[in-house]
Protein backbone atom coordinates (compact mmCIF):
# COMPACT_ATOMS: atom_id res chain seq x y z
CA UNK A 1 0.00 0.00 0.00
CA UNK A 2 1.34 3.43 -0.95
CA UNK A 3 1.91 5.69 2.02
CA UNK A 4 -0.02 8.94 2.23
CA UNK A 5 1.23 12.19 3.73
CA UNK A 6 -0.31 15.58 4.36
CA UNK A 7 0.84 19.12 4.91
CA UNK A 8 -1.04 22.08 6.33
CA UNK A 9 -2.05 24.80 3.91
CA UNK A 10 -3.54 28.23 4.76
CA UNK A 11 -6.12 27.98 1.96
CA UNK A 12 -7.26 24.34 1.88
CA UNK A 13 -6.48 23.08 5.39
CA UNK A 14 -4.55 19.95 4.40
CA UNK A 15 -2.96 18.86 1.13
CA UNK A 16 -2.34 15.13 0.70
CA UNK A 17 0.37 13.50 -1.39
CA UNK A 18 1.65 9.98 -1.81
CA UNK A 19 5.12 8.52 -1.26
CA UNK A 20 6.02 8.89 -4.95
CA UNK A 21 5.05 12.57 -4.96
CA UNK A 22 6.92 13.05 -1.68
CA UNK A 23 10.07 11.73 -3.34
CA UNK A 24 9.70 14.35 -6.08
CA UNK A 25 8.86 17.12 -3.59
CA UNK A 26 12.02 16.32 -1.63
CA UNK A 27 14.33 16.74 -4.63
CA UNK A 28 16.65 19.79 -4.51
CA UNK A 29 15.03 21.03 -7.72
CA UNK A 30 11.58 21.23 -6.10
CA UNK A 31 12.80 22.38 -2.69
CA UNK A 32 14.39 25.35 -4.48
CA UNK A 33 10.86 26.72 -4.94
CA UNK A 34 10.76 27.46 -1.21
CA UNK A 35 13.33 30.15 -1.96
CA UNK A 36 11.48 31.79 -4.85
CA UNK A 37 8.75 34.20 -3.83
CA UNK A 38 5.48 33.99 -5.67
CA UNK A 39 5.29 37.72 -6.30
CA UNK A 40 8.89 38.94 -6.34
CA UNK A 41 9.17 42.21 -4.36
CA UNK A 42 5.43 42.80 -3.96
CA UNK A 43 6.06 42.66 -0.21
CA UNK A 44 7.58 46.15 -0.53
CA UNK A 45 3.97 47.33 -1.03
CA UNK A 46 1.93 44.52 0.57
CA UNK A 47 4.17 43.28 3.43
CA UNK A 48 2.40 39.92 3.78
CA UNK A 49 3.17 38.73 0.26
CA UNK A 50 6.31 36.81 1.17
CA UNK A 51 4.83 33.43 0.21
CA UNK A 52 6.63 31.22 -2.28
CA UNK A 53 6.28 29.05 -5.38
CA UNK A 54 6.59 25.92 -3.23
CA UNK A 55 3.27 26.37 -1.44
CA UNK A 56 1.59 27.56 -4.64
CA UNK A 57 2.72 24.43 -6.51
CA UNK A 58 1.28 22.17 -3.81
CA UNK A 59 -1.94 24.18 -3.96
CA UNK A 60 -2.20 23.82 -7.74
CA UNK A 61 -1.74 20.04 -7.43
CA UNK A 62 -4.52 19.92 -4.83
CA UNK A 63 -6.94 22.00 -6.89
CA UNK A 64 -6.15 20.20 -10.15
CA UNK A 65 -6.97 16.87 -8.52
CA UNK A 66 -10.26 18.26 -7.19
CA UNK A 67 -11.31 19.67 -10.56
CA UNK A 68 -10.35 16.42 -12.30
CA UNK A 69 -12.36 14.34 -9.83
CA UNK A 70 -15.41 16.60 -10.09
CA UNK A 71 -15.34 16.06 -13.85
CA UNK A 72 -14.62 12.33 -13.94
CA UNK A 73 -16.95 11.41 -11.05
CA UNK A 74 -19.92 12.71 -13.05
CA UNK A 75 -21.55 9.69 -14.79
CA UNK A 76 -22.45 11.79 -17.83
CA UNK A 77 -18.86 12.90 -18.28
CA UNK A 78 -17.62 9.35 -17.78
CA UNK A 79 -19.82 8.14 -20.62
CA UNK A 80 -18.58 10.98 -22.83
CA UNK A 81 -14.93 10.14 -22.10
CA UNK A 82 -15.55 6.46 -22.74
CA UNK A 83 -17.47 7.03 -25.98
CA UNK A 84 -15.16 9.64 -27.47
CA UNK A 85 -11.72 8.65 -26.15
CA UNK A 86 -12.24 5.03 -24.98
CA UNK A 87 -11.35 5.86 -21.37
CA UNK A 88 -11.58 3.05 -18.84
CA UNK A 89 -11.53 3.40 -15.05
CA UNK A 90 -7.84 2.50 -14.96
CA UNK A 91 -7.15 5.04 -17.72
CA UNK A 92 -8.87 7.77 -15.75
CA UNK A 93 -6.90 6.84 -12.62
CA UNK A 94 -3.66 6.94 -14.57
CA UNK A 95 -4.39 10.36 -16.04
CA UNK A 96 -5.36 11.71 -12.63
CA UNK A 97 -1.87 10.86 -11.42
CA UNK A 98 -0.32 12.33 -14.58
CA UNK A 99 -2.25 15.57 -14.11
CA UNK A 100 -1.20 15.75 -10.44
CA UNK A 101 2.46 15.50 -11.45
CA UNK A 102 2.10 18.13 -14.16
CA UNK A 103 0.37 20.49 -11.70
CA UNK A 104 2.99 19.85 -9.01
CA UNK A 105 5.88 20.59 -11.39
CA UNK A 106 4.37 23.32 -13.57
CA UNK A 107 6.45 26.11 -11.96
CA UNK A 108 9.69 24.25 -11.28
CA UNK A 109 11.49 26.23 -13.99
CA UNK A 110 10.80 29.67 -12.53
CA UNK A 111 13.79 31.97 -12.22
CA UNK A 112 14.53 33.99 -9.07
CA UNK A 113 11.95 36.69 -8.32
CA UNK A 114 9.47 34.86 -10.56
CA UNK A 115 8.05 36.89 -13.45
CA UNK A 116 10.08 40.00 -12.55
CA UNK A 117 13.27 38.37 -13.88
CA UNK A 118 11.83 37.07 -17.16
CA UNK A 119 13.09 40.21 -18.89
CA UNK A 120 16.65 38.96 -18.32
CA UNK A 121 16.07 35.45 -19.62
CA UNK A 122 18.76 34.53 -22.18
CA UNK A 123 18.03 34.66 -25.92
CA UNK A 124 16.81 31.45 -27.53
CA UNK A 125 16.98 32.90 -31.02
CA UNK A 126 16.83 36.34 -32.57
CA UNK A 127 14.21 38.42 -30.71
CA UNK A 128 13.02 35.36 -28.75
CA UNK A 129 13.91 34.66 -25.11
CA UNK A 130 13.63 31.39 -23.24
CA UNK A 131 10.48 31.07 -21.13
CA UNK A 132 10.15 29.60 -17.66
CA UNK A 133 8.03 26.83 -19.21
CA UNK A 134 11.03 25.75 -21.30
CA UNK A 135 13.19 25.58 -18.19
CA UNK A 136 10.43 23.57 -16.52
CA UNK A 137 10.35 21.07 -19.36
CA UNK A 138 14.14 20.73 -19.38
CA UNK A 139 14.34 20.18 -15.61
CA UNK A 140 11.62 17.52 -15.71
CA UNK A 141 13.27 15.58 -18.55
CA UNK A 142 16.90 15.99 -17.49
CA UNK A 143 16.92 16.33 -13.71
CA UNK A 144 13.75 14.63 -12.45
CA UNK A 145 13.63 11.69 -14.84
CA UNK A 146 14.76 9.16 -12.24
CA UNK A 147 12.47 10.49 -9.47
CA UNK A 148 9.48 10.34 -11.80
CA UNK A 149 10.12 7.03 -13.56
CA UNK A 150 11.86 4.75 -11.06
CA UNK A 151 9.43 4.72 -8.13
CA UNK A 152 7.86 1.28 -7.67
CA UNK A 153 4.35 2.72 -7.43
CA UNK A 154 4.78 4.22 -10.89
CA UNK A 155 6.41 1.19 -12.49
CA UNK A 156 3.72 -1.15 -11.17
CA UNK A 157 0.62 0.96 -11.79
CA UNK A 158 1.14 3.80 -14.26
CA UNK A 159 4.37 3.65 -16.23
CA UNK A 160 4.40 7.47 -16.56
CA UNK A 161 7.65 8.82 -17.96
CA UNK A 162 9.25 12.26 -17.67
CA UNK A 163 8.75 12.92 -21.38
CA UNK A 164 4.99 12.56 -20.98
CA UNK A 165 4.86 14.97 -18.04
CA UNK A 166 6.91 17.53 -19.95
CA UNK A 167 4.89 16.99 -23.14
CA UNK A 168 1.65 18.01 -21.43
CA UNK A 169 3.30 21.19 -20.17
CA UNK A 170 4.68 21.84 -23.68
CA UNK A 171 1.32 21.03 -25.36
CA UNK A 172 3.10 18.41 -27.44
CA UNK A 173 0.18 16.97 -29.40
CA UNK A 174 2.33 14.29 -31.05
CA UNK A 175 3.32 12.86 -27.67
CA UNK A 176 0.09 13.42 -25.73
CA UNK A 177 -2.56 12.95 -28.40
CA UNK A 178 -6.20 13.62 -27.58
CA UNK A 179 -5.60 13.86 -23.84
CA UNK A 180 -3.99 17.26 -24.53
CA UNK A 181 -7.35 18.74 -23.53
CA UNK A 182 -6.49 18.06 -19.87
CA UNK A 183 -3.95 20.87 -20.03
CA UNK A 184 -6.82 23.31 -19.62
CA UNK A 185 -6.81 22.29 -15.94
CA UNK A 186 -3.30 23.77 -15.55
CA UNK A 187 -3.05 26.43 -18.25
CA UNK A 188 -6.19 28.25 -19.36
CA UNK A 189 -8.65 30.90 -18.20
CA UNK A 190 -10.24 28.15 -16.07
CA UNK A 191 -7.19 26.52 -14.56
CA UNK A 192 -6.04 25.51 -11.11
CA UNK A 193 -3.02 27.81 -11.41
CA UNK A 194 -5.12 30.97 -11.60
CA UNK A 195 -7.71 29.59 -9.17
CA UNK A 196 -4.98 29.03 -6.56
CA UNK A 197 -2.94 32.20 -6.94
CA UNK A 198 -6.01 34.44 -6.73
CA UNK A 199 -6.98 33.03 -3.33
CA UNK A 200 -3.40 32.65 -2.10
CA UNK A 201 -2.20 36.09 -3.16
CA UNK A 202 -5.33 37.72 -1.74
CA UNK A 203 -4.81 36.01 1.61
CA UNK A 204 -1.16 36.99 1.92
CA UNK A 205 -1.68 40.52 0.60
CA UNK A 206 -4.55 41.05 3.03
CA UNK A 207 -7.02 42.02 0.30
CA UNK A 208 -10.39 40.66 -0.84
CA UNK A 209 -10.02 41.39 -4.56
CA UNK A 210 -9.24 37.79 -5.59
CA UNK A 211 -11.95 36.05 -3.59
CA UNK A 212 -14.55 33.89 -5.36
CA UNK A 213 -16.77 30.91 -4.46
CA UNK A 214 -14.35 28.03 -5.03
CA UNK A 215 -16.57 25.29 -3.58
CA UNK A 216 -19.51 26.17 -5.80
CA UNK A 217 -17.27 26.65 -8.81
CA UNK A 218 -15.91 23.10 -8.38
CA UNK A 219 -19.47 21.75 -8.39
CA UNK A 220 -20.14 23.29 -11.80
CA UNK A 221 -17.12 22.10 -13.84
CA UNK A 222 -18.07 19.71 -16.63
CA UNK A 223 -17.28 18.58 -20.17
CA UNK A 224 -18.72 19.49 -23.55
CA UNK A 225 -18.02 18.99 -27.24
CA UNK A 226 -16.51 21.63 -29.50
CA UNK A 227 -18.92 21.78 -32.46
CA UNK A 228 -16.16 22.69 -34.92
CA UNK A 229 -13.44 20.21 -33.97
CA UNK A 230 -15.56 17.55 -32.31
CA UNK A 231 -13.05 17.48 -29.44
CA UNK A 232 -13.93 17.29 -25.75
CA UNK A 233 -13.54 20.58 -23.89
CA UNK A 234 -13.86 21.32 -20.16
CA UNK A 235 -16.07 24.21 -19.07
CA UNK A 236 -18.71 25.38 -16.60
CA UNK A 237 -22.31 24.20 -16.41
CA UNK A 238 -24.82 26.72 -17.64
CA UNK A 239 -26.22 27.27 -14.15
CA UNK A 240 -22.78 28.29 -12.93
CA UNK A 241 -21.83 30.91 -15.49
CA UNK A 242 -22.08 33.72 -12.91
CA UNK A 243 -19.39 31.91 -10.92
CA UNK A 244 -17.12 31.94 -13.96
CA UNK A 245 -17.92 35.63 -14.30
CA UNK A 246 -16.91 36.23 -10.68
CA UNK A 247 -13.60 34.45 -11.29
CA UNK A 248 -12.80 36.79 -14.18
CA UNK A 249 -13.82 39.85 -12.17
CA UNK A 250 -11.58 38.66 -9.32
CA UNK A 251 -8.64 38.44 -11.72
CA UNK A 252 -9.39 41.90 -13.09
CA UNK A 253 -9.40 43.38 -9.60
CA UNK A 254 -6.18 41.63 -8.60
CA UNK A 255 -4.41 42.88 -11.70
CA UNK A 256 -5.64 46.44 -11.33
CA UNK A 257 -5.10 46.73 -7.57
CA UNK A 258 -2.16 44.41 -6.78
CA UNK A 259 -0.22 43.01 -9.75
CA UNK A 260 -0.28 46.34 -11.64
CA UNK A 261 0.15 48.56 -8.58
CA UNK A 262 2.41 51.41 -9.66
CA UNK A 263 5.00 50.95 -6.90
CA UNK A 264 5.03 47.17 -7.21
CA UNK A 265 5.82 47.53 -10.91
CA UNK A 266 8.60 49.99 -10.05
CA UNK A 267 10.26 47.32 -7.90
CA UNK A 268 9.92 44.80 -10.73
CA UNK A 269 11.86 47.19 -12.96
CA UNK A 270 14.53 47.72 -10.31
CA UNK A 271 15.17 44.06 -9.54
CA UNK A 272 15.44 43.43 -13.28
CA UNK A 273 18.05 46.21 -13.53
CA UNK A 274 19.90 44.87 -10.48
CA UNK A 275 20.11 41.37 -11.99
CA UNK A 276 21.14 42.77 -15.35
CA UNK A 277 23.95 44.76 -13.76
CA UNK A 278 25.22 41.78 -11.73
CA UNK A 279 24.74 38.86 -14.14
CA UNK A 280 23.84 40.31 -17.52
CA UNK A 281 21.41 37.51 -18.36
CA UNK A 282 20.36 34.36 -16.53
CA UNK A 283 21.97 31.02 -17.45
CA UNK A 284 20.27 29.18 -20.31
CA UNK A 285 18.69 25.70 -19.98
CA UNK A 286 21.93 24.34 -21.44
CA UNK A 287 23.59 25.48 -18.20
CA UNK A 288 20.84 24.13 -16.00
CA UNK A 289 23.16 23.49 -13.03
CA UNK A 290 24.09 27.18 -12.91
CA UNK A 291 20.43 28.16 -13.28
CA UNK A 292 19.29 25.91 -10.44
CA UNK A 293 21.94 27.39 -8.16
CA UNK A 294 20.05 30.67 -8.37
CA UNK A 295 17.16 31.50 -6.08
CA UNK A 296 15.96 34.74 -4.49
CA UNK A 297 18.42 34.52 -1.60
CA UNK A 298 21.43 33.51 -3.66
CA UNK A 299 20.84 36.14 -6.33
CA UNK A 300 20.11 38.82 -3.75
CA UNK A 301 23.48 38.08 -2.11
CA UNK A 302 25.23 38.44 -5.46
CA UNK A 303 23.55 41.78 -6.06
CA UNK A 304 24.43 42.84 -2.52
CA UNK A 305 28.08 41.94 -3.02
CA UNK A 306 28.16 44.16 -6.09
CA UNK A 307 26.76 47.04 -4.02
CA UNK A 308 25.25 48.31 -7.24
CA UNK A 309 22.94 51.28 -7.41
CA UNK A 310 19.81 49.17 -7.74
CA UNK A 311 20.54 47.12 -4.65
CA UNK A 312 20.92 50.33 -2.63
CA UNK A 313 17.68 51.74 -4.01
CA UNK A 314 15.73 48.58 -3.19
CA UNK A 315 17.30 48.26 0.25
CA UNK A 316 16.45 51.86 1.12
CA UNK A 317 13.08 51.76 -0.65
CA UNK A 318 14.24 54.64 -2.80
CA UNK A 319 12.22 53.40 -5.72
CA UNK A 320 11.51 54.71 -9.19
CA UNK A 321 8.66 57.22 -9.40
CA UNK A 322 5.76 57.22 -11.81
CA UNK A 323 6.01 60.16 -14.22
CA UNK A 324 3.19 59.46 -16.65
CA UNK A 325 0.52 56.91 -17.42
CA UNK A 326 -1.28 57.05 -20.70
CA UNK A 327 -3.76 55.21 -22.85
CA UNK A 328 -1.27 53.90 -25.39
CA UNK A 329 -3.67 53.36 -28.31
CA UNK A 330 -4.75 57.01 -28.27
CA UNK A 331 -1.58 58.73 -27.11
CA UNK A 332 1.33 56.89 -28.72
CA UNK A 333 2.63 60.00 -30.49
CA UNK A 334 2.41 62.11 -27.34
CA UNK A 335 4.26 59.45 -25.36
CA UNK A 336 7.08 59.21 -27.90
CA UNK A 337 7.52 62.99 -27.85
CA UNK A 338 7.85 62.99 -24.07
CA UNK A 339 10.38 60.16 -24.22
CA UNK A 340 12.40 62.04 -26.84
CA UNK A 341 12.48 65.17 -24.71
CA UNK A 342 13.62 63.18 -21.69
CA UNK A 343 16.42 61.71 -23.79
CA UNK A 344 17.45 65.20 -24.93
CA UNK A 345 17.70 66.27 -21.28
CA UNK A 346 19.64 63.08 -20.49
CA UNK A 347 16.98 61.92 -18.03
CA UNK A 348 16.74 58.13 -17.80
CA UNK A 349 13.26 56.65 -18.01
CA UNK A 350 11.74 53.19 -17.95
CA UNK A 351 8.69 52.22 -19.97
CA UNK A 352 6.25 49.77 -18.39
CA UNK A 353 3.91 48.19 -20.91
CA UNK A 354 0.60 47.00 -19.47
CA UNK A 355 -1.08 46.40 -22.82
CA UNK A 356 -0.71 42.62 -22.77
CA UNK A 357 -4.22 41.22 -22.62
CA UNK A 358 -5.20 39.34 -19.45
CA UNK A 359 -8.47 38.00 -20.89
CA UNK A 360 -9.46 37.86 -24.56
CA UNK A 361 -13.14 37.28 -25.32
CA UNK A 362 -14.22 35.18 -28.28
CA UNK A 363 -11.03 33.18 -28.76
CA UNK A 364 -10.00 29.62 -27.94
CA UNK A 365 -8.72 30.62 -24.47
CA UNK A 366 -12.10 31.81 -23.22
CA UNK A 367 -14.06 30.00 -20.52
CA UNK A 368 -16.81 27.92 -22.09
CA UNK A 369 -20.31 27.66 -20.61
CA UNK A 370 -21.77 24.24 -21.42
CA UNK A 371 -25.50 23.51 -21.64
CA UNK A 372 -27.26 20.23 -20.81
CA UNK A 373 -26.69 18.92 -24.35
CA UNK A 374 -22.94 19.53 -24.06
CA UNK A 375 -22.87 22.57 -26.34
CA UNK A 376 -20.37 25.29 -25.38
CA UNK A 377 -20.89 29.07 -25.42
CA UNK A 378 -18.10 31.58 -24.69
CA UNK A 379 -18.53 33.29 -21.32
CA UNK A 380 -18.48 36.72 -22.95
CA UNK A 381 -21.67 35.80 -24.84
CA UNK A 382 -23.39 35.21 -21.50
CA UNK A 383 -21.85 37.98 -19.42
CA UNK A 384 -22.22 41.65 -20.26
CA UNK A 385 -19.77 42.39 -17.45
CA UNK A 386 -17.02 40.25 -18.94
CA UNK A 387 -17.80 41.47 -22.44
CA UNK A 388 -17.38 45.08 -21.34
CA UNK A 389 -14.39 44.74 -19.05
CA UNK A 390 -11.73 47.10 -20.28
CA UNK A 391 -8.35 45.80 -21.33
CA UNK A 392 -5.30 47.40 -19.74
CA UNK A 393 -4.20 49.69 -22.56
CA UNK A 394 -1.72 51.63 -20.48
CA UNK A 395 1.92 52.56 -20.82
CA UNK A 396 3.68 53.98 -17.78
CA UNK A 397 6.90 55.97 -17.62
CA UNK A 398 9.11 55.84 -14.55
CA UNK A 399 12.09 58.02 -13.62
CA UNK A 400 14.53 58.10 -10.75
CA UNK A 401 13.25 60.08 -7.74
CA UNK A 402 16.01 62.65 -8.09
CA UNK A 403 14.92 63.34 -11.67
CA UNK A 404 11.20 63.51 -11.02
CA UNK A 405 10.87 67.29 -10.55
CA UNK A 406 12.76 68.09 -13.74
CA UNK A 407 10.87 65.40 -15.64
CA UNK A 408 7.55 66.83 -14.41
CA UNK A 409 8.48 70.24 -15.82
CA UNK A 410 9.17 68.64 -19.21
CA UNK A 411 5.90 66.74 -19.07
CA UNK A 412 3.99 69.92 -18.19
CA UNK A 413 5.42 71.72 -21.22
CA UNK A 414 4.23 68.90 -23.47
Amino acid sequence: MVKSYEVRDPIYGFIEFNDWEKQIINTPEFQRLRRIKQNALTEMVYPGTSHNRFEHSLGVMYLTKNIYEKITDDPKNKVLLEDEYSYTESGLNRDKQLIRLVALLHDIGHAPFSHASEAVMPPKSKNVKYSHEEYTSYIIKERLKESIEDHEHNKTNFNIDAEEVAALIESDLEKIGKKIFWKILIDSQLDADRADYLLRDSLHAGVKYGIYDLDRLLETVTLGIDPESGEIIPGIKNEGWQLAESLIIARYKMFSQVYYHKTRRAFDIMIKEAIKESLGVLPSPKKINDFLELDDYNLWCRVKEDENEWFKRIKNRNHLRLLDRTDYSNNEEKLKKLEKELENKKIEYWEDDLTKSWYKPNIDEEIMIIDKEGNPTPLSKKSKVVRNLEEFDEIRLYVKPEDRDEAKKIKKKK
